[in-house]
This record gives C-alpha cells, sequence and structure tokens, in this order.
C-alpha cells in the first residue's frame, strides 16, 4: 500500500502532531510525514515543492489562518489547484455550519472527527490512506 508524494499534516497542537506521527508510521506507510503548525508556512510549502503531495490532512481549528481560509486560498491558486491534492480536515471542531461549508464552498474530499483513542486514530489513517492509494489522479497520466 503505498503513492510516492509526501503527507503533508497542518496541524499546531505538538501532541496531536506527534499521535498523529505515530499512528501514522503504525499503518505501515513509508510516504514523508511534512508537517506544520501554521497554514502560512504550508502554504509557502506547496508553492516551492516540485513533487505531487500524497495528501494533505489539516486542523480546521489553527492560529491566524483557519484550516478554512486555508483551503479556499489553495483552491484560488490556479498551480495548487491544478495539482489536485486531496484535502482532509482532520479536527475536534465538529458543527453543522462548519462541515457544511467545507464542503459546499470548497473542494474538500474529507471531514474527520479526531479520535480519542489510539487505536481507532491509526484504525482511521490506514482506511483512509489505503482508499486514497487505490484512487485515480490526474498526476498517474503524465
Amino acid at each position: 500500500m503505498s503513492k510516492t508524494g509526501p503527507i503533508i499534516l497542518v496541524e499546531d497542537d505538538y501532541d496531536d502532531e506527534e499521535i498523529f506521527r505515530e499512528a501514522l508510521s503504525e499503518t505501515g506507510v513509508e510516504n514523508e510525514l511534512i508537517s506544520f503548525s501554521t497554514a502560512h508556512d504550508a502554504y509557502e510549502y506547496l508553492l516551492i515543492m516540485t513533487e505531487q503531495p500524497f495528501l494533505i490532512f489539516c486542523d480546521v481549528n489553527l492560529p491566524k489562518q483557519s484550516g478554512l481560509e486555508f483551503k479556499k486560498q489553495i483552491d484560488s491558486n490556479p498551480y495548487l489547484r491544478q495539482k489536485s491534492i486531496p484535502f482532509l480536515f482532520n479536527s475536534t471542531s465538529i458543527d453543522k455550519r462548519t462541515v457544511t461549508e467545507a464542503y459546499t464552498q470548497m473542494a474538500i474530499q474529507g471531514y474527520f472527527l479526531k479520535q480519542h483513542e489510539y487505536r481507532n486514530v491509526v484504525s482511521s489513517l490506514k482506511n483512509i490512506i489505503e482508499y486514497w492509494c487505490s484512487c485515480e489522479h490526474p498526476s498517474n497520466y503524465k
């Protein structure tokens, strides 16, 4: 189970980042994990990186610029939009307005509630990774 390209994590909580990192390693995925604590830093990196990212996992509640604002910024940039990077929200914050906005006003591919039990974090990540490994992507056809 693998596709090339790094997994981008945008997460401002160090503990949540470490849990994600450990859980990802338990899935057997060998993709590099590149993490950012702010949307601004992640956006700047996406603009200069040369390889195709595999996935972006992003918290909704981030300092200065929310995950929603970050995704809108990606969608409004033709270069990044062309990359069609699968974008998934992973947040402790779930409410109807935010979920509806995420799905109807931007191109996201998933909105997940952060799991409290570690085994559920691993299971959720494994399912997400397996799904995206089996999906076709425009970057597969050069």
